[in-house]
């Protein structure tokens, strides 16, 4: 066999923008197949531009998932491994089915906006989200444009924030979605002991597009340092309130076979939710970030 026919076949698709805030679609590109290198850096290129990236049609198995995500960098996972696919623990099953008494997996997240794992020294770069079952109701996930929202910051609000730290925390709200949820786990002394608090800029720049983002959200960050609580807890709300304006959010309407990867250091995300008797299933891979600046 030569070495011409072990190269990926150069796929021809398109990148069409789905709203004037943020996200694009991708459309012909079989992930079955290798990615060329080509292909892959005009992927790159759109996954910056666009912040997130709609997969259309993918019927890849969840090593595929793996092995594409794994391309972006090291991959991260959940502290909640109950909720790992056993064949493949790098991938998270977020989903409200109940089988034998017992959740498959995390049927709660994204209940909050958030940027997935900002509570790590070293956050997400970004997720893949693939689509196993659906609801024929709901199930919607909402993304917030953080570049825009830092951009368009009241400047009273953007004196507040310049140069200072937040602190984020997985267990700020973990005893709140217990109550919510009776499938939630507790956590053992070894899931509490790998998710410490840690600070990160409220305002980060961007590693690669070298542009300016908040980077705080109502799920995992806790307090601004050097403020007393209540000046804190006021700045947090109004940063919170601002970040997720409509002007700044594209909402996914899921269709069968997306798989959908956003930018957690530019973007900010939250699961509309769906009717408890709508079994919803996806398959999440998170890729391993550097520590905001």
């Amino acid at each position: 066999m030569t070495l011409a026919a072990l190269a990926p076949v150069q796929q021809q698709f398109d990148i069409r923008p789905l709203s004037d805030a943020l996200g694009a679609e991708v459309v012909g590109l079989d992930l079955t197949a290798p990615v060329s290198n080509d292909a892959f850096a005009r992927l790159h290129r759109a996954h910056l531009q666009h912040h997130v990236l709609v997969f259309r049609d993918q019927r890849i198995t969840p090593a595929q998932q793996v092995a594409f995500s794994a391309r972006w960098g090291p991959l991260q996972r959940h502290v909640l491994h109950q909720f790992a696919l056993p064949e493949q623990p790098e991938v998270l099953i977020v989903s409200n089915i109940v089988e034998n008494g017992k959740p498959i997996g995390l049927g709660d997240a994204g209940v909050f906006w958030h940027s997935d794992l900002s509570y790590k020294d070293k956050p997400s770069l970004g997720s893949f989200l693939h689509a196993q079952e659906l609801p024929a109701e709901g199930g919607d996930t909402l993304f917030a444009n953080q570049h825009t929202a830092w951009h368009e910051l009241p400047a009273e609000l953007a004196r507040a924030v310049q140069g200072r730290l937040a602190e984020h925390s997985y267990l700020k709200v973990y005893a709140e979605l217990q109550r919510r949820s009776p499938w939630r786990p507790d956590l053992s002394p070894e899931q509490i002991a790998a998710v410490p608090t840690t600070r990160h800029p409220i305002v980060r720049t961007h590693p690669e597009n070298g542009r300016k983002a908040l980077f705080v959200s109502e799920h995992f960050t806790t307090r601004v340092i050097d403020l007393p609580d209540d000046e804190s807890a006021a700045l947090l709300q109004a940063l919170f309130a601002h970040s997720t304006q409509e002007r700044f959010i594209y909402r996914h309407r899921w269709l069968p076979g997306d798989m959908v990867f956003w930018d957690n250091r530019s973007v900010l995300h939250l699961a509309a939710g769906c009717p408890d008797d709508q079994r919803r299933r996806l398959f999440r891979t998170t890729i391993e970030g550097d520590k905001p600046i």
